[in-house]
């Protein structure tokens, strides 16, 4: 009975723990950024600032935390304070909006309002590193043995896919017609609270977790950073490449979409909600082929499969994707649905498939290492180049005159015209990283 109460409180910690962490994850990439345009300033720039500053932030933190975990021997007090901490920035992120409340939008204003955003955000991705990136995933890492393997790598898998769903979904329906984002705030901020709270008592480390110093800390944590052995992994480079010339042609478009949808098309919050989430909802059968593919060592295939869905997605909103095209009264606007659904297959593809190409490479004694590597090349590399290609394109295609006669930048559909082409280079890496590939075979 007590095994099986200790296999039940470890799946609800897994799911609860990871799923949270998810939802929390599309605040940040789905709704600070419209969060920005609703409360703030219909201002590109911002956006860009809070992109790559976060980038930086978690990339420091999980490097850092990591390290500190690792040589600690403890990864519980990392997780649950990271957990708590993600939650409370995430309220008072919230609150930046009562900046500008009342106050009639005067530069000055505005400049105190978005730096307030990007320190919020920031601090928000910092202590989300520390409690997800850095604790929850090298606790997962810990626990993980012949009998859990597979649930825990079907969590990893398909936790951020079903994060998004709800996230984007749950999302806009707590945000409403009436933009109350500080409901959607407390509501997933809180959660994380809760469980942050929980892990105290629930979370049980390794028991062969022990501390781990080598030399000095900065020694242990700058050790990370060696690639020189992250260059004889040749085919390995190669794939990192292709995730980041994907992603940074995926997060050109990708952080605007909420705006472009709301601002550009006419939507409210909840119905692009509802949009989005069938669209990834029918993208997730995407899975169940590559899988397959993935199953008979078919990785470059599938990979370029992904690859050509998302740009017909991505190029079907940058052709059709204009207000004359569309009725925003209704959901059912097909060109949308459907650019949208292409756009979610090839993403899901290619998360899947990349996932387990880079992860059946990663070295045996040097995984945590090639985990940080992988951030580097997922998350920090294209958030920060991203910004500069998508800033001109908005503010040069989409300016217009708000209320209070200040100029105001929409994302247009000029914004998924260039991404299509930016999607179309992912095959120069993959080109390489496939002849590595038949080499090794």
């Amino acid at each position: 009975m007590k095994n099986n109460s200790s296999k039940l409180r470890f799946w609800i910690l897994v799911w609860g723990l990871g799923i949270i962490g998810q939802l929390c994850w599309n605040i940040e990439n789905q709704w600070f950024n419209t969060f920005v345009y609703a409360k703030i300033a219909k201002d590109p720039t911002i956006i860009s600032w809070m992109v790559a500053v976060s980038a930086i932030l978690t990339t420091i933190s999980t490097f850092l935390f990591g390290t500190m975990s690792d040589r600690y021997g403890k990864r519980k007090p990392f997780m649950a304070i990271g957990y708590i901490l993600w939650g409370i920035f995430t309220i008072l992120f919230g609150t930046t909006e009562f900046i500008t409340k009342g106050r009639s939008a005067t530069g000055e204003v505005l400049v105190v309002a978005g730096t307030a955003v990007v320190l919020a955000d920031a601090l928000m991705s910092f202590f989300g590193s520390m409690g997800n990136d850095a604790s929850f995933n090298a606790w997962l890492n810990d626990m993980m043995n012949d009998d859990n393997r597979g649930g825990i790598g079907a969590a990893l898998a398909t936790q951020p896919i079903i994060g998004t769903i709800i996230g984007t979904i749950l999302g806009g329906i707590l945000i409403g017609s009436n933009d109350n984002y500080m409901r959607l705030f407390i509501a997933f901020g809180g959660m994380a609270i809760i469980f942050g709270i929980l892990s105290l008592f629930l979370v049980k480390d390794a028991d062969d977790l022990k501390p781990n110093k080598e030399g000095s800390f900065l020694a242990q944590l700058f050790s990370a950073f060696d690639f020189k052995e992250l260059l004889k992994h040749k085919e390995l480079v190669w794939v990192f490449l292709t995730l980041t010339t994907y992603f940074i042609a995926f997060n050109v478009y990708y952080p605007h979409v909420g705006n472009y949808m709301i601002y550009y098309l006419g939507f409210s919050a909840d119905s692009i909600g509802i949009i989005q989430g069938i669209a990834l909802i029918l993208g997730m059968f995407s899975v169940i082929p590559a899988s397959k593919m993935l199953n008979k060592d078919k990785f470059v295939l599938a990979a370029v499969i992904s690859i050509i869905l998302s740009m017909i997605g991505v190029g079907m909103l940058g052709v059709f994707g204009k207000p004359e095209y569309i009725d925003p009264t209704t959901i059912l606007n097909w060109s949308l649905l459907v650019g949208l659904f292409f756009f979610g297959c090839g993403y899901i593809m290619f998360m899947q498939v990349t996932s387990v190409w880079m992860k059946q490479l990663f070295p045996e004694e040097a995984k945590g290492q090639f985990e940080g590597f992988r951030i580097i090349f997922f998350v920090l590399i294209p958030w920060i180049v991203s910004p500069f290609i998508a800033n001109p394109i908005i503010k040069n295609n989409g300016e217009i005159l708000d209320s209070n006669g200040l100029a105001a930048y929409l994302p247009t559909h000029v914004l998924f015209l260039v991404s299509t082409i930016l999607i179309l280079l992912t095959f120069i890496p993959l080109y390489f990283a496939a002849k590595e590939k038949n080499r090794r075979n």
